[in-house]
């Protein structure tokens, strides 16, 4: 525990340098921006960053990317509530009483709600973080290839067995990523794959430009394409933002147990916020005194989602610290900001970069602290960019994404690649499909063949090292158990 506190002291004296400490302060500030804006969400956000901070410190750009990846889950419900246009999926939730209660002339109290749920739940997720990471970095120093396929198996098996009721088309965005993964030279026999004798596929798809293009530009395309060119609902009044002595009784309870949910969820590869707020409304309404008040304003429907979805933030941030493993499509984004840096996320990581990984942790609390500061105060602010016509941001995200893709290697066939994607991502979008199970595929894929291959070099060619070694023998069961619970939850069901 010593040693836990003076990492985080040294933290905060990384996140506290004035550079740094303005870094964190224009990532939260960008990400309220970004969660504001319908459709954008913190994935988004940073894979149009990523190309633009070369050049940075390390520890400054990460600094910055965390307060992005915070200030988007805080930014989300404030549309939500107001104008009822969720910033993202997981902030889909709060609109279904967040805008009742604007409606009746409390969205002042709805908005204080969000912002001291995402508060408590940011802070507690953060405290969890700090703990669990280094733990699971101890557990991880004894991994060896083995071990490491079956946990990125698990992870791939996650994404598609936790996506509901679209988990056939979560299994095939996920292998669309695995495909697009295998493109480029093959690092073990040097033989080209799926380049189609194109130079510029010869070194593969980098993470950074599938970020921008299946994200950035896929999203101008999917709103261009699907815009009824009418206005925006009129902002709602946002009235006194004090909360009355009953909806702070109420709130308290639905704070904590978002909180729990969400974290837990977090920490479920391929989970993301949008199940923990599902889960978290569906408690608050299944607990409540008032049933009938949900879909009509409860302050608990507000409370407890948004919580959970900024718990879950933190949650996912464990997998990817301390296993290297992402766990949503913008921790997979912060990934390839990690590999664009030349860094690897895992226990050499919090050895060989403890100022990047406890600075970034630090910053999380600093964050926290200054998104309650901004967010209530700022809020007509962020109503003024839904403003922006539909076309002008739609033009200014294309050119930043297309500098972006073309300042990663100086290559027009950068920029081609980008656009490509985000047709595929429109393609995919309009069945159906989602997106980041095709970046968490292409994340992952190349790193779990290398992983096999090394597996069966060590064993000459012998599978049974999977089923010989506990830990690996332990995570392929537990993959197992994933794959088979919803069919048999099915069956017992029938």
């Amino acid at each position: 525990m010593t040693d836990l506190f003076a990492h985080l002291a040294t933290g905060f004296g990384v996140a506290l340098t004035p550079a740094n400490l303005l870094a964190g302060f224009a990532g939260v500030v960008l990400g309220t921006a970004v969660g504001v804006l319908p459709g954008i969400g913190p994935a988004v956000g940073i894979s149009l960053l990523l190309p633009m901070t070369f050049g940075l410190d390390p520890a400054t750009a990460f600094i910055m990317f965390g307060g992005i990846y915070y200030g988007s889950m805080y930014g989300g419900s404030t549309t939500s509530i107001l104008v009822n246009t969720p910033g993202d999926a997981s902030a889909a939730v709060t609109t279904i009483d967040g805008t009742q209660m604007a409606r009746r002339g409390r969205a002042g109290a709805a908005l204080t709600t969000a912002a001291i749920g995402s508060f408590v739940a940011g802070t507690f997720g953060t405290a969890m973080l700090m703990l669990l990471a280094p733990a699971l970095v101890e557990v991880s120093l004894r991994f060896g290839p083995p071990e490491y396929f079956a946990l990125m198996l698990l992870a791939l098996t996650a994404v598609s067995a936790l996506a509901g009721d679209s988990r056939a088309h979560a299994s095939t965005s996920l292998f669309i990523g695995l495909l697009i993964g295998l493109i480029g030279i093959d690092l073990q026999t040097g033989v080209p794959r799926l380049t189609f004798g194109r130079p510029e596929l010869l070194g593969g798809i980098d993470v950074v430009l599938a970020a921008v293009g299946l994200f950035a530009i896929g999203e101008v395309l999917w709103t261009a394409a699907t815009s009824t060119g009418e206005d925006a609902t009129r902002p709602a009044v946002v009235g006194r933002l004090m909360m009355t002595a009953e909806e702070w009784r109420r709130s308290v309870p639905a704070w904590i147990r978002g909180t729990l949910i969400g974290f837990g969820v977090g920490l479920l590869p391929g989970a993301g916020g949008t199940t923990a707020t599902f889960m978290s409304y569906g408690l608050e309404r299944s607990v409540s005194k008032h049933p009938e008040e949900f879909g009509r304003g409860a302050i608990e429907g507000v409370a407890g989602p948004e919580a959970a979805n900024n718990a879950s933030a933190a949650g996912a941030m464990v997998p990817l610290l301390g296993l290297g493993l992402p766990g949503s499509g913008t921790t997979a984004v912060m990934l390839a900001a990690f590999q664009l840096y030349g860094l690897t996320p895992g226990p050499l990581l919090f050895e060989q970069k403890p100022d990047l990984v406890w600075g970034l942790i630090a910053s999380l609390y600093i964050g926290n602290v200054l998104l309650l500061v901004l967010n209530l105060p700022l809020v007509g602010i962020w109503v003024k960019l839904l403003e922006v016509p539909q076309p002008l941001l739609a033009g200014i995200i294309v050119l930043f994404a297309t500098l972006g893709a073309y300042s990663i290697n100086g290559s027009i066939g950068d920029v081609t690649i980008a656009f490509a994607l985000g047709a595929v991502a429109f393609v995919l979008r309009q069945f159906g499909f989602p997106l980041p199970p095709v970046l968490l595929g292409l994340v992952i894929g190349p790193l779990l063949e290398q992983e096999l291959r090394r597996s069966l070099a060590i064993s000459g060619g012998d599978p049974s090292i999977f089923f010989t070694r506990p830990i690996a023998t332990t995570i392929l069961a537990v993959t197992a158990l994933v794959v088979m619970l919803p069919l048999l939850t099915r069956s017992s069901r029938a």
